[in-house]
């Protein structure tokens, strides 16, 4: 904005986040490389106002997100919910198999959405520690933007904010169809295509 001559508040820029980050996430799903079949699940902790809450996160092993949900719980109903929304995702393939912590929650959820027919019956949980270094790592970057913010106020905010940061970040890795995660510029006309207004 200064390198326009524009002098922007930051609430001018909160109020943008919150209306344009989760129109970003939902029209650039189409536009994403479909992922991989072995699934790492995981979850960050985000701070919402006093209260801490889960960040659901779904990576290929090469580490292209999938899905992302935020929680209030880290429970089994929380983990159905996000392999539904995980097995509705554009860009995602079938998944042979997916690596999970030692969490309780995740055994009965998965037995449970297999039965429903939510997840393939031919789909493996592993709950292999070290297979999910790769989504401890990706964290990093989500949590890196939500500190620099020094936590949010309400579920609402967090949910619509968090929904623009893994839309950057999934621009940023690579995951846009004939885009380079290098070029910014090229990334720069890609979100004003998807309004089709100017940048």
């Amino acid at each position: 904005m200064k390198e326009r001559g524009l002098t922007v508040d930051h609430t001018t820029n909160f109020r943008w986040v919150q209306r344009y980050a989760p129109e970003i996430n939902k029209r650039m799903r189409p536009h994403l490389k479909l992922a991989g079949t072995s699934y790492r699940l995981d979850e960050a902790y985000i701070k919402v106002g006093q209260q801490w809450k889960y960040l659901y996160r779904a990576l290929d092993k090469d580490g292209s997100t999938i899905e992302f949900m935020l929680s209030a719980k880290r429970d089994m109903p929380a983990v159905k919910r996000f392999f539904k929304k995980m097995m509705r995702a554009d860009h995602r393939r079938l998944p042979f198999s997916i690596s999970v912590d030692k969490h309780a929650s995740y055994p009965d959820a998965f037995t449970s959405s297999q039965e429903e027919k939510i997840l393939p019956k031919d789909c493996k949980l592993r709950r292999v520690k070290y297979l999910n270094n790769i989504i401890e790592q990706d964290h990093r970057f989500i949590r890196r933007r939500w500190r620099a913010m020094q936590c949010f106020r309400s579920f609402p905010t967090a949910e619509r904010t968090i929904e623009g940061i893994e839309s950057m970040h999934m621009m940023r890795k690579g995951q846009v169809k004939r885009l380079d995660w290098r070029d910014a510029v090229g990334q720069a006309k890609f979100v004003e295509s998807l309004f089709g207004m100017a940048a």
